[in-house]
């Protein structure tokens, strides 16, 4: 049995759900970028794709949109982030989530959406594997010296 937190492949299916929710993250563009990612990483919808098969895992990103917009009250007005750094926090996330076999939500905690935008440009030219380790070594120093996210 894979213990959690242990690194493992990524296969071809599971880059398929990258690029989905990479896809979905790129679409959420009408909403409040930190918002719409703290609501999806802490939702139902987060959840059935963290799981191992399920089928609202190939419904796509624009019924997982509106899964979500059921679910959520998703906020329109704050900062909205480019299509681009979107879809590279939404197929990260993913990414992550696969390889590590860690919940959306344990990911959130240690990445949030703030971390990823503010290390877009020296992080999304990295394979996944590396930008996962660097944001996990981030998150531990911060642990570690008690530094907290600057509030907006």
């Amino acid at each position: 049995m894979q213990k959690k937190g242990a690194v493992i492949r990524v296969d071809s299916i599971q880059l398929k759900l990258c690029d989905i929710q990479g896809r979905l993250f790129e679409r959420s563009t009408d909403y409040a970028s930190e918002g719409f990612i703290r609501d999806f990483m802490n939702s139902r919808v987060a959840e059935h794709l963290d799981s191992p098969y399920n089928k609202l895992q190939w419904m796509g990103e624009e019924y997982l949109l509106e899964e979500l917009e059921d679910e959520k009250d998703l906020a329109r007005e704050g900062e909205k982030y480019s299509p681009e750094v979107l879809y590279w926090i939404g197929y990260l996330y993913r990414y992550w989530a696969c390889s590590r076999k860690e919940s959306s939500k344990k990911i959130y905690h240690l990445a949030p959406a703030k971390t990823l935008k503010r290390n877009y440009l020296a992080f999304h030219t990295f394979d996944p594997e590396i930008a996962i380790d660097d944001l996990k070594e981030l998150s531990r120093q911060k642990r570690k010296t008690g530094i907290q996210e600057p509030a907006h």
